[in-house]
């Protein structure tokens, strides 16, 4: 009989030993901090894609620099291109301002020096000068009547003569500017009119006598 009850009281031992033994592993279990799996892995992947974007935002900044250097490299070539137009024409018109001062203010003719030969003493003013400078540029004075003939249809031998068309002085150059290739006293120098006119017969129609041909037959040379 005692026996019995020494092993029924081995066994309940045991078994308060197992189930005190599970109230405490229970209890430590309770008061422990338990990481979750993996939180080391999603960790290291947070700071990788941290490392990305700093970088991304690198880049874009880095780019956004080089495209905003570009642009005012751009605007600045334009810029100076710009400048240099508008200088150009600054310039030109500072030039046309000068010219038509100069054309307002020389108002004087300008006299005749050169020497009239003994052929040409029959003409007097502008018709004078013409035949001295026709014989000087190389023409015959047989020639002098035709150029006579084609400077009074043009112009009437006036220095001053204006058509409405551009055309100016004796022989009615068109435009005038054309005689500054003479001097630049086309305006007021019948001398450099007539140089002028007497260069373009000869170049076109040989001789004034050519010339005045061809004014009888089309009114105009």
């Amino acid at each position: 009989m005692n026996r019995q009850w020494s092993r029924v009281g081995a066994r309940v031992a045991s078994v308060v030993l197992l189930v005190v033994g599970a109230a405490g592993g229970l209890y430590l279990g309770q008061g422990r901090k338990v990481e979750p799996l993996g939180a080391t892995d999603v960790s290291l992947q947070v700071q990788t894609d941290e490392m990305q974007m700093l970088k991304a935002r690198q880049n874009e900044h880095v780019a956004a620099r080089a495209w905003q250097r570009e642009a005012e490299t751009e605007a600045a070539e334009k810029a100076a291109t710009v400048a240099r137009t508008a200088a150009g024409r600054a310039r030109t018109l500072a030039k046309k301002v000068v010219e038509a001062k100069k054309a307002k203010t020389s108002t004087t003719t300008v006299p005749y020096t050169g020497p009239i030969p003994t052929s040409c003493k029959e003409f007097v003013g502008n018709r004078a000068t013409g035949c001295a400078l026709m014989l000087d540029a190389g023409f015959a004075i047989d020639q002098f009547p035709c150029l006579n003939n084609l400077f009074n249809k043009e112009s009437g031998w006036n220095h001053r003569a204006e058509n409405p068309s551009g055309a100016y002085g004796i022989p009615q150059a068109y435009p005038g500017s054309k005689m500054s290739s003479v001097a630049d006293d086309w305006r007021t120098n019948p001398a450099t009119q007539i140089k002028w006119g007497l260069g373009y017969v000869k170049g076109k129609y040989k001789t004034p006598c050519g010339a005045w041909s061809h004014w009888q037959a089309n009114h105009s040379y």
